[in-house]
């Protein structure tokens, strides 16, 4: 099987390197560790194909050291054995650097098994993952270690790339590669800022191009076949999925339909209804709230339609619920008090409550007090009453405060009102 064209044309320097210029800028701090020399331990964390191996190989490359690559998914405890021991011969007299892509997939034990080896400076750990390390590295591994965070590659930083791959591609066939107009653009936006990705989609394209003698022809609808989707990172169990729900959520209470719709329409392009759907119905009792106590109803509606209807109409009672949550005032003031309330039974335990709410009582021969003593509000005027409902010792606590929206302030005035009377 052939080498990919990415492997192939893999940055030797890092001025090579596409994107991350606020870490190996000229002056940036990682690109100071790598022409000092002394390289410490490190945690790249980011998606794929955004220079991370690459930059590890660098590294290694220039401290002179024994570069060993392990990945997470097939490593053992032996594999990094058989590593540490290629540091106590020959080939490690210069260090040796272990580079262990997906860290997040060994089990504890595994990673508790470099401590020792980190420790005493037999390897130089540089682990990558594309998950939050600090949700799944073994923390004893992060506090020996530095965490820099690659990011997605602009995709006017791609171009240079994708352009220097269809070059070398035409060297390597010893054809002309003509393009179609915004070929490079469309793959440089379709892949979702992964240098790898973009990379290897001008092969296929090269691959799939029209051939007339020394001429391949790569039109436009060939690029777009061969990217589509391609820009959708996306994984249900993974920080992507948690991140476009916390963007959806947040752009929903900042009231920017715009930025809530698009990032609702990823959910949907990426089949993932459900997850849409239990987040607004969320968002209509956290972010609406009391603001407009209808919301929670109508969004129940449209999410009943869309799991009715499935994909693609599904599409159009979410997009209404979307909508109708972002431009709707906005309240969290039942979601605050409900958190208060919270707080306190943790703080206090569930404390006794009132004679006179309980269900049913019972009084002994000995009781001093007889009798329930509950007043009940329909009895009298506007159907209240003056009396106590919290336990004796939250009998002041306030959780609920109304906040200045129109439904909330009515009813604040009115109960006001209400409870004014001597």
């Amino acid at each position: 099987m052939g080498i990919p064209l990415a492997e192939r044309l893999r940055p030797t320097r890092l001025d090579e390197v596409v994107g991350q210029r606020e870490l190996i800028g000229a002056g940036r701090p990682l690109r100071r560790i790598i022409e000092g020399g002394r390289i410490p331990n490190m945690i790249f964390y980011g998606p794929s194909g955004v220079g991370k191996t690459t930059v590890a190989r660098i590294i290694a490359e220039n401290a002179g050291m024994t570069l060993h690559k392990l990945n997470g998914t097939t490593a053992s405890t032996a594999d990094i054995k058989e590593v540490v021991g290629d540091s106590r011969s020959l080939f490690g007299a210069n260090g040796v650097l272990l580079y262990l892509d997906e860290i997040q997939y060994l089990n504890k034990k595994q990673q508790q098994s470099l401590l020792e080896y980190i420790e005493d400076g037999s390897i130089t750990l540089i682990s990558s993952t594309t998950e939050n390390p600090y949700f799944y590295v073994y923390n004893a591994i992060i506090s020996r270690s530095t965490v820099f965070e690659f990011k997605p590659v602009t995709p006017e930083d791609c171009l240079p790339a994708i352009r220097r791959a269809f070059a070398a591609l035409a060297e390597e066939t010893g054809k002309e590669i003509k393009l179609g107009k915004g070929v490079c653009e469309h793959i440089a936006h379709g892949c979702g800022g992964d240098v790898r990705k973009s990379v290897n989609t001008v092969e296929l394209c090269v691959m799939s191009a029209e051939n007339d003698g020394n001429v391949l022809t790569v039109p436009l609808s060939v690029a777009e076949q061969l990217t589509q989707r391609s820009n959708m990172r996306y994984d249900r169990d993974g920080d992507q999925h948690y991140d476009i729900l916390s963007a959806l959520q947040k752009s929903i209470r900042g009231s920017d339909e715009n930025a809530a719709i698009h990032y609702a329409a990823r959910l949907i392009e990426a089949g993932d209804i459900i997850s849409l759907s239990r987040r607004l119905l969320v968002i209509a009792a956290e972010d609406v709230g009391l603001a407009y106590p209808q919301a929670l109803a109508v969004v129940k509606a449209c999410v009943d339609s869309a799991m009715q209807l499935g994909l693609p109409e599904a599409r159009i009672p979410l997009a209404d619920a979307v909508i109708l949550l972002a431009t709707a005032p906005k309240s969290n003031s039942a979601y605050l008090a409900m958190d208060e309330a919270l707080a306190d039974l943790k703080l206090n335990g569930a404390d006794v409550f009132p004679r006179h709410l309980q269900n049913k009582h019972f009084d002994g021969e000995g009781a001093a007090e007889r009798g329930q003593h509950y007043l009940y509000p329909h009895d009298y005027p506007d159907h209240w009453v003056r009396q106590q409902y919290l336990p004796d010792a939250l009998a002041d606590r306030v959780y609920y405060r109304p906040a200045p929206n129109k439904n909330e302030q009515a009813a604040k005035e009115y109960w006001a009102r209400i409870k004014s009377r001597k």
